[in-house]
């Protein structure tokens, strides 16, 4: 474990090798550790709190999740919400496999985060601090290759060895996370390797490793697709993650109004990269019309077959994996793709279309313009209509939920909203300023819970509102996530849909099979969960205020109730009993 001293690294005082891995996270600019306590990683607690005894600049806080699952999540709403990365660590390859889905959605995130796991240690009992003197568990949690489990879903992976440079290593996986695209590593630790003193340790940074600039498109290329999105007749432009940079959304706004596009979120949304109530932003029937498209940040731009553009379409498609090679199966076409960055693409095309604009384009484009607006229009109010015509019906109904939990919001406000299409929150959550809404990044349930709880971390000032499905928010481990955001004075919102039915297991089932299937004759057997839990009762276990409202007239009444008391310092939950999926109540 020699560290050699070279010019320009970074000194720190280390006593042990697990305070230069966190002397080397810390450098990279990691300042939170969603935490999930293991024997063979307890050198996270000495070594941190080590730091702040000492006076470390910048010390790591150490934020306790009991559960890996939440904890993980967290790390992501953090990190979405702050722009840095963060760290997890959980206990060998049980705490590893309670990641569970959380490492796909890490993996889909675009996000930087470092996930971490104690590794057991193999050292015979007696010849070294660590070793196998603890227990029979210890056999027990060795496996063939621990980091194995995730390799599918990460970037890269390591396993310490006693010849590395700690703070190197840790400095390795922090600017392998923090290099776009953005996406989660795994780094774990034998046991009696973190224990191994030093004297001192020197490593570079990651920002020393080097982190690398985005790159902007060539300059004929941003002509080129300035000139077909003058000429187009519908041109239209597909949104997904490119907000994960907030600086795209004023950017693209700009773009557009100078343009006249329309602007559509893609079918996997994940980030808010347009102002949802923008005169420009269209649904996405608007694809169907359109023979131009510019696909930003959008790796599923649409479904084939289903509201998709025509085969005489132009279609660019702009990011950092334009190509979404860790996607096996890819079949959707672009006529262009750009390996550049979201925001210099936006700029540049729009420094090439206003040397190209003339009067007649001007003309045009503010006829587009009006179309668009008239069209904006037109759905919103048909969506409101839609929501205000359900607002007495028993159980409450599902538009009118999202209807009134839209009208809740103001500017402080930061949501997660983790509900499936049919709820349509799209429509009813106004949402305009960058980094204001985030949805799951994934495909794997549980998200939202655990990232509100990051996020309120992040943005201790700003009211973070999470708005999750029933099944989805059971998947979410969701007591911990709360109990963690009670402990340490992090409160938010919970907002649960409960309709106590799968979508997957009604609705889906209905459509495949017909109304009249087997199943739906014997009830949907496996679709339901009625009764459910007692969301609110298991929020106040958990430390949060919890309530359940039936009568809609009373949900404006028990939302606000609920975001008071996050403003009070505690968290809630407001349970909304929905009429169940497809069969009767």
């Amino acid at each position: 474990m020699g560290d050699g001293r070279t010019a320009g690294w970074t000194e720190v005082q280390a006593d042990d090798v697990g305070d230069a891995l966190v002397a080397g996270l810390a450098a990279g600019g990691i300042d939170h550790l969603f935490f999930t306590s293991g024997s063979e990683i307890g050198f996270f607690q000495e070594a941190t709190a080590k730091a702040r005894a000492r006076g470390a600049n910048n010390p790591i806080r150490l934020i306790t999740v009991p559960h890996e699952h939440a904890s993980l999540n967290a790390a992501l709403g953090f990190a979405a919400v702050s722009g840095r990365p963060a760290v997890t660590a959980a206990h060998v390859d049980c705490g590893t496999m309670h990641y569970g889905g959380a490492v796909h959605t890490a993996a889909r995130s675009g996000l930087p985060v470092v996930i971490t796991a104690g590794f057991p240690p193999t050292a015979y009992a007696g010849t070294m601090k660590g070793g196998r003197d603890e227990g029979g568990h210890l056999w027990m949690q060795e496996t063939f290759d621990q980091n194995g489990i995730v390799r599918n879903y990460v970037k890269w992976d390591h396993r310490l060895t006693w010849q590395d440079n700690p703070g190197l290593i840790a400095s390795r996986a922090v600017q392998v996370t923090r290099s776009e695209p953005c996406g989660p590593v795994y780094l774990s630790f034998p046991k009696e390797l973190t224990l191994m003193p030093v004297d001192g340790a020197s490593f570079p940074s990651a920002d020393r490793l080097g982190i690398p600039r985005p790159s902007a498109p060539a300059d004929a290329d941003a002509e080129e697709i300035a000139r077909r999105l003058i000429a187009a007749r519908h041109p239209v432009v597909v949104v997904s993650a490119s907000g994960r940079d907030p600086a795209t959304v004023p950017a693209l706004v700009e773009l557009c109004e100078l343009l006249g596009l329309a602007v559509t979120d893609s079918v996997q949304r994940s980030y808010m990269s347009f102002p949802f109530r923008h005169p420009c932003f269209q649904t996405q029937a608007t694809l169907e019309e359109a023979d131009m498209v510019l696909a930003l940040e959008a790796v599923v731009p649409w479904v084939p077959g289903r509201n998709a553009p025509g085969p005489d379409a132009f279609v660019v498609s702009v990011g950092r994996d334009p190509i979404a090679v860790s996607i096996p199966t890819f079949e959707f076409t672009a006529d262009l793709r750009l390996a550049t960055d979201g925001l210099a693409t936006i700029l540049a095309i729009a420094a090439a279309a206003r040397d190209l604009l003339n009067d007649e384009d001007r003309n045009r484009i503010a006829a587009r313009k009006e179309r668009l607006a008239s069209a904006s229009r037109s759905w919103i109010d048909e969506a409101e209509s839609a929501a205000k015509e359900r607002s007495a019906d028993i159980p409450i109904d599902r538009l009118w939920a999202s209807y009134r939990i839209g009208q809740l919001f103001d500017d402080n406000c930061i949501v997660f909203d983790e509900t499936l299409p049919p709820n349509r929150t799209r429509t009813y959550f106004d949402r305009s300023e960058p980094g204001s809404y985030f949805a799951n990044p994934g495909s794997s349930g549980g998200w939202a819970t655990g990232a509100a709880l990051g996020a309120k971390l992040a943005a201790p000032e700003r009211d973070v509102i999470a708005v999750s499905g029933d099944g989805f928010y059971m998947f979410g481990t969701p007591a911990p996530a709360l109990w963690a955001a009670s402990h340490h004075d992090a409160p938010f919102l919970q907002i649960v849909y409960t309709n106590r039915s799968y979508t997957t297991g009604t609705e889906r089932i209905a459509n495949n099979y017909g109304a009249d299937s087997f199943a739906a004759r014997d009830g949907f057997q496996g679709g339901y969960f009625d009764p459910p839990i007692d969301f609110a009762k298991e929020a106040e276990a958990a430390g949060a205020h919890g309530e359940t409202v039936r009568d809609p007239a009373a949900l404006e009444g028990a939302l606000s109730r609920g975001l008071q008391q996050v403003r009070d310092g505690r968290p809630a939950l407001v349970s909304i009993w929905l009429k169940r999926l497809e069969g009767e109540d």
